[in-house]
């Protein structure tokens, strides 16, 4: 058995909800590995601190600090390193600071991809967190920690277009089967040695949004399967580090890196489609899809400084 795995989290000015995420992973099953918790406070406005009391509840962290915003590539890549540099990990567990984990999560993503070594990814089913719904008043009471968030992602290249399978939908058992994904969303992401190994890290360029689909395109590529794991629950906290859902920030890096990843792997006619999207959007769109489109073109990736 494959023993050791290094849990990444990339904290950006969300202390509390970084902590509870922390505080959720304390209760966690491991039988049979180990873990560590590698924090990496990512150009926060302020320092991110743990006290002592918390570090003692909580003993397996390293708190890894950057000076400027490295992004959610950058950042969960600075984690990687260190992983690489401090521990023999078998794994490298990308997690979300705005998620609550049930305490089975880890296991099972380990029981999966350690009895199939053809898998290179691993991802959760995942719900929104109770109060972070998308259209809250649509559900009963009941059905609040039901809703799901993500359970599998596909990529419509006639659209150009990556979506989460079952969003918003409550679950009733009708995801419950393990079954293989275009793509592994980065809010929870398990990744092999061999990825690591074979493809390398996420990419910087893209800095926030559409990376997660571009490294699993990547690993599919290698022949590697990924694999969404239904055993493996996760609730998230939908926004918290980037302005909530439609905030310029969200337009700009969605518009930008759609296009980035259309033009990097799609087949030559959705490339066609990209120019034509591309050209409407500096016709129709706003300030923020403006900027993305010509970015794009010019080869400006990375963060922008504008933002």
């Amino acid at each position: 058995m494959k023993n050791h795995v290094s849990i990444i989290i990339v904290n950006y000015n969300t202390p509390e909800d970084t902590k509870a995420t922390i505080e959720s992973l304390s209760e966690i099953n491991h039988s049979g590995f180990d873990y560590r918790i590698i924090v990496i406070d990512n150009g926060s406005k302020e320092l991110l601190n743990f006290s002592n009391l918390f570090l003692k509840k909580n003993p397996r962290i390293d708190l890894l600090r950057s000076e400027s915003n490295l992004g959610f590539s950058g950042g969960n890549n600075l984690g990687i390193q260190h992983a690489i540099d401090h521990y023999d990990s078998d794994y490298y567990l990308l997690l979300n600071s705005d998620t609550i984990v049930d305490k089975n999560f880890l296991q099972e993503l380990h029981k999966m991809m350690d009895n199939d070594p053809k898998i290179g990814l691993a991802v959760s089913k995942i719900y929104f967190h109770k109060g972070y719904e998308f259209f809250a008043g649509s559900y009963k009471e009941a059905e609040k920690h039901h809703v799901l968030w993500y359970v599998g992602g596909k990529v419509d290249w006639t659209n150009l277009l990556s979506y989460h399978i079952g969003i918003d939908e409550i679950d009733r058992g009708h995801f419950d089967q393990a079954s293989e994904t275009d793509y592994a969303t980065g809010c929870v992401m398990m990744i092999s040695r061999e990825v690591i190994e074979r493809v390398g890290r996420l990419d910087d360029r893209f800095f926030l949004y559409s990376e997660d689909v571009d490294f699993s395109l990547r690993v599919h590529e290698t022949g590697l399967k990924v694999m969404y794991c239904p055993n493996s629950v996760v609730y998230h906290k939908i926004g918290r580090s980037t302005g909530g859902a439609g905030s310029p920030l969200q337009q700009y890096y969605q518009t930008r890196n759609r296009l980035f990843l259309a033009f990097r792997h799609a087949p030559w006619r959705s490339k066609l489609t990209a120019v034509h999207l591309a050209l409407n959007i500096l016709h129709k769109g706003n300030k923020s899809e403006r900027k993305a489109v010509l970015d794009v073109v010019i080869g400006r990736m990375g963060k922008q400084a504008f933002i």
